[in-house]
């Protein structure tokens, strides 16, 4: 088959089209190159037969149809999206370009040239936050959607959009909506990265209010295998939620990125609070596992010590963005 993934050159999209090259089937990628798509994490897949980059905005309607009449996609993956919260605050008009309008754009030319299955790779954002003293309550597909940031809002109605498309064109969409990702190629602007980095140069760990709030942690390459799960094996139209099943709270991420490289929590500085800052993400994962066979596999004890060591041994990764030579 021949896949478009967009936001190929992004954390998680670059993890993705990296386990998809060592098959059989041929894959595009498709990525603006903006601030968080770097060219150096798909290096070694250039000149490879069964891969292609292509240089391009999801927004450019033009630039879409072309490349879709040229290709002949059997299955587009949709990684391509602004994704970081604090950004989203502060502009979010570039949200709604990229996650709500690039989103119309490949499914309209997935309806004009007829492709087998359109995947919306969201967020478990959409679902708003849950209390921090029920820890019963977890975010099911039948959660209602209360976004609460202008990103969460963004992916929301590119969800909406899918459903719609599917219910009045009867278009072949999923829909994966996941959890906190973490593992390597992840911007260094993200908890995780962020926070080895900062640590690794003894300087201040900023954590927003207490640290209280809780994530549910998904490893990158789960959250790959969970993506491939659902195109095999899931039915058009559905929601497919996908978690770790590792709730943590954010200051106890903190702690213990600061013990695995050897400094002191005299590091952590609290800052003010994040405007709307959800509380606590918890997925429950019932519906994937029973329709389709997948689980999470990646313990986070491992993959926080294996992300941890992939910072460590790509210290030139890091400087050149650091000093913006990755950008192209």
């Amino acid at each position: 088959m021949r896949y478009l993934i967009t936001g190929g050159a992004g954390f998680i999209g670059t993890n993705y089209v990296r386990k998809k090259v060592e098959g059989d089937d041929e894959i595009v990628c498709l990525d603006l190159l903006t601030y968080a798509g770097n060219l150096d994490n798909l290096d070694g897949l250039m000149g490879r037969d069964n891969f292609t980059f292509v240089k391009g905005d999801v927004v450019d309607r033009r630039f879409i149809f072309d490349l879709f009449r040229n290709a002949e996609f059997d299955r587009v993956v949709h990684f391509a999206a602004e994704s970081h919260v604090d950004r989203s605050i502060e502009d979010p008009s570039a949200f709604l370009r990229t996650n709500v309008l690039g989103t119309q754009n490949l499914l309209d030319a997935c309806r004009e040239f007829g492709i087998g299955r359109f995947h919306q790779v969201s967020t478990d954002e959409v679902y708003g936050d849950l209390p921090l003293d029920r820890k019963d309550l977890k975010f099911t597909e039948e959660s209602p959607i209360r976004p609460s940031s202008p990103y969460s809002a963004s992916k929301a109605a590119a969800d909406l959009l899918c459903q719609a498309y599917h219910r009045t064109f009867n278009m072949p969409i999923t829909i994966s909506r996941c959890s906190n990702n973490y593992g390597p190629y992840q911007f260094p602007e993200k908890l995780i990265p962020r926070m080895i980095v900062l640590a690794l140069k003894d300087q201040k760990l900023p954590v927003y209010g207490k640290g209280e709030n809780v994530r549910d942690w998904l490893h990158v390459l789960d959250h790959c295998s969970a993506i491939d799960a659902i195109l095999k094996k899931g039915k058009e139209g559905e929601v497919y939620n996908i978690g770790g099943n590792c709730e943590k709270r954010n200051i106890d991420i903190v702690k213990l990125i600061l013990k695995k490289v050897g400094k002191g929590e005299p590091l952590i500085s609290f800052v003010q609070d994040r405007k709307g800052h959800d509380l606590r993400y918890a997925i429950d994962n019932t519906k994937i596992t029973r329709e389709l066979g997948w689980s999470p596999c990646v313990t986070f004890d491992k993959g926080i010590e294996d992300t941890i060591d992939w910072y460590l041994d790509h210290g030139d990764w890091l400087k050149k963005i650091e000093n913006g030579e990755y950008r192209v």
